[in-house]
C-alpha cells in the first residue's frame, strides 16, 4: 500500500504565504465537497471529476491540491471524524471513557462511509489520532500497561462501530425495532423449536427493553475494565501502579 502521498497530504506542513493571487481552492473546501457527495450518494459517487465539477473547476485543477482519489478520501474521512470532546474532565475515568465512546457515535451515523474508510490498515490523520490521544489521556494513571490501554480503545471503538454499522445498513436507522419485528415473526411461527429465544424475546418485547445494546455493551466493558484496574492495583504489581 502506497501511503507516502496520503501521509504528506494529512501531515505535511501547510503551504506558507506566497505572492500572487490567493489559491482558489483549499484542502478543506475540497474535502467538504467530497463529504457532501459521499453523505448524499455514497462513497462510490466520489471521484476527482465529480468533486471538481461540483466546485466548478476542471479535474486537472484539483490535482494541484490532491494527488488522487485515495488521498482525497483519506482527507475527507479525517475531516468528517471531527475532533474529540473537550469536556472529558467530569466524573471518574470510567465516566469520561463513556463520554468519549458516546461522542464517537454521532459522527459515524452522519458519515457512515467513514466506517469503511477507517477499517484496516490506513494512514491515521490528525483528527483520528486526536481521538486516540484523548482516550489514552483518560486512561493515564489507571495502571494498565500500554498494550492494555490500546486494547481498551480497540474494544470501546469496536463496540461503537458495530452499532453504527447496524444502523447504517438499516433504512430509517431503528435497528432494534426492525430486527425485533422480523425476528418475532419467525420465532412466534416456529418458536417451539427455539423455546429459550422465544421466551427471551417475549420478555424483552413485554418490558420494552429492546435496542439498549449500546449502553448495555458499554456497561459491560467499563464494569469489566474497572474490575481489571482494581485487581491490578490491589495485586501489588509494580508495573501496574
Amino acid at each position: 500500500m502506497d501511503t507516502a502521498g496520503t501521509f504528506e497530504l494529512l501531515w505535511g506542513d501547510p503551504p506558507g504565504p506566497r505572492r500572487g493571487p490567493k489559491p482558489a481552492l483549499s484542502h478543506e473546501l475540497i474535502a467538504r465537497t467530497g463529504i457532501a457527495i459521499a453523505d448524499a450518494e455514497g462513497l462510490a459517487a466520489v471521484s476527482m471529476q465529480r468533486v471538481a465539477a461540483d466546485l466548478g473547476f476542471t479535474k486537472m485543477s484539483l490535482y494541484r491540491y490532491v494527488p488522487g482519489k485515495s488521498e482525497l478520501v483519506a482527507l475527507m474521512a479525517d475531516l468528517a471524524m471531527g475532533t474529540p470532546p473537550e469536556d472529558l474532565h467530569d466524573g471518574d475515568w470510567c465516566d469520561r471513557l463513556r463520554t468519549w465512546a458516546l461522542a464517537l457515535l454521532p459522527g459515524f451515523l452522519r458519515h457512515p462511509w467513514v466506517l469503511e474508510v477507517t477499517t484496516g490498515p490506513h494512514v491515521v490523520g490528525p483528527n483520528e489520532l486526536a481521538w486516540m490521544e484523548a482516550a489514552l489521556a483518560v486512561l493515564d494513571g489507571t495502571g494498565l500497561a500500554g498494550a492494555e490501554r490500546m486494547d481498551v480503545l480497540a474494544v470501546l471503538a469496536g463496540h461503537v462501530r458495530a452499532l453504527a454499522q447496524q444502523v447504517a445498513k438499516t433504512p430509517g436507522g431503528d435497528t432494534g425495532a426492525q430486527f425485533g419485528a422480523v425476528l418475532a415473526e419467525v420465532v412466534f411461527q416456529r418458536g417451539d423449536r427455539y423455546p429459550h429465544t422465544k421466551a427471551a424475546l417475549a420478555e424483552s418485547m413485554a418490558g420494552g427493553d429492546q435496542d439498549e445494546a449500546l449502553d448495555f455493551g458499554l456497561d459491560l466493558i467499563l464494569d469489566g475494565l474497572r474490575a481489571r484496574v482494581g485487581h491490578a492495583r490491589s495485586s501489588g504489581d509494580p508495573t501496574r501502579r
